[in-house]
């Protein structure tokens, strides 16, 4: 950017800015300009502050970052958040979960638990979401409302759920909402076959057609447990992620969400088949499904982005969190405390999210032509002194209460941690009525 340009809408100047690309880069006494919703200009302090701007913001003790991607997660259910604790997965969905869906899920239900979560996401620095919900329309207006950036998953199985009584009727109200938004900046529709074991070979097919015809991306549960690979094994002789590659469905555009259990052969498909995988850490742990070897694939070249799950199973929408324990975990699974550094620990919730959607050249880092989705993490408090690597202290140090402000295509959803666009006291009191009423007549 030259000084003849048009003066940057906002520059922001914090203690530390980290591109996430290239990788491993920490800028120290940086600036960062926005133009237009994109990032103008990147550079020394000093270059920043001969930018004409039209406001310019200090940012003492605040690390800059790419606003973080969840990539996975079931947006309404955090009004279930709490609801069956403790269960193994089938016995949680089976007894608890799927029946709690049928008795009150509704277009009021997606509404207001989709407008809380993404009120908890955009606290915790997060700017894009992955949804596989029912009512996905529904679920597209609360986003467009909110300002923010999300992936809509439409949910396919082979009974009926709420909001379509057949598949076929799940997939013609996907490729309709697909065409209505197909031009949105910040709502992309994907399709979401819900698992192997509830969707089978001729609806996996009509759902493979349809993501290529319209170049599509595919969001899917896939080996979440020892049992689903077990029981496939068991009734066909062949795991579920070959049946997946068998059907043509693995490639670039699929998402394959858990992955706990890999073996050699699963590697390969994966990473023949350029298929990103959807690691969430704390729902398989939470529902004692297994650990994804994060490390392994890693090394091996697999796409790992990171995702919370839905709050009623993880508990929270905490993906800094989230973050922190992945690379914990990473760590026992490798048995090697070098695996998942801080760095790539930061990687997987941004770019490596943004490259599972196919959002890699607008979003995922801090880079001059993209999308200027950014978060400010506050480093000043007690709790993260003395700062010797920042990233670290981001990942190990440092608790969603940290986000101080957040940008979504230049437009600021937190200020000071204050939701500009929504109102947290009436979406608690929205979530507090649901939990009466639903507890009140579940008894």
């Amino acid at each position: 950017m030259t000084a003849t340009a048009a003066p940057l809408d906002l520059l922001l100047l914090p203690t530390w800015l980290v591109p996430v690309e290239p990788a491993g880069v920490v800028l120290k006494e940086h600036g960062l300009g926005m133009r237009d919703g994109r990032i103008a200009f990147i550079g020394p302090r000093e270059a920043a502050l001969k930018q004409p701007a039209l406001e310019t913001r200090e940012l003492p003790g605040m690390l800059l970052s790419p606003g973080l991607i969840n990539a996975h997660g079931h947006a309404a259910m955090s009004l279930f958040r709490g609801l069956a604790d403790d269960l193994p997965l089938m016995t949680w969905l089976e007894k608890h979960i799927w029946p709690a869906e049928a008795k009150w899920v509704d277009e009021a239900f997606v509404r207001d638990g989709t407008d809380l979560a993404i009120a908890e996401q955009i606290k915790g620095g997060i700017t894009c979401f992955s949804d596989m919900y029912f009512y996905p329309k529904v679920a597209s207006d609360c986003v467009h409302n909110s300002g923010m950036r999300a992936q809509i998953a439409i949910p396919i199985l082979d009974f009926p759920i709420p909001g379509a009584s057949t598949p076929d009727e799940a997939l013609r109200q996907g490729i309709e909402l697909f065409g209505d938004l197909k031009h949105h900046p910040r709502i992309k529709i994907t399709f979401g076959p819900h698992a192997p074991y509830t969707v089978c070979d001729d609806n996996l097919e009509k759902i493979r057609v349809i993501a290529e015809e319209l170049d599509a991306a595919i969001h899917m549960h896939v080996h979440e447990t020892a049992f689903e690979v077990q029981q496939a094994v068991e009734q066909t002789g062949e795991r579920p992620l070959a049946r997946l590659g068998r059907l043509g469905l693995l490639g670039p555009r699929f998402q394959a969400v858990h992955m706990t259990q890999i073996s050699e052969d699963d590697l390969a498909l994966l990473v023949e088949s350029n298929t990103s995988v959807i690691h969430c850490p704390e729902s398989n742990l939470k529902l004692a499904s297994g650990f994804c070897p994060v490390e392994r694939l890693w090394q091996a070249g697999v796409n790992v982005a990171i995702g919370t799950d839905g709050a009623a199973s993880n508990n929270d929408l905490d993906l800094l969190g989230e973050t922190r324990t992945a690379a914990m975990l990473a760590k026992a699974v490798a048995g090697s405390a070098t695996a998942l550094d801080a760095h790539r620990a930061l990687r997987m919730a941004t770019l490596n999210g943004a490259r599972a959607m196919g959002l890699e050249s607008e979003i995922g880092s801090l880079e001059v032509g993209k999308a200027a989705d950014i978060v400010a993490f506050d480093l000043s408090g007690l709790a993260q002194q003395p700062i010797y690597d920042p990233v670290s202290q981001l990942i190990y140090a440092t608790g969603r209460d940290c986000v101080k402000h957040l940008w979504v295509a230049g437009k600021q959803l937190l200020d000071d941690r204050r939701l500009t666009r929504m109102n947290e006291p009436e979406l608690t009191a929205t979530a507090i009525a649901w939990g009466q009423r639903i507890s009140g007549h579940s008894e």
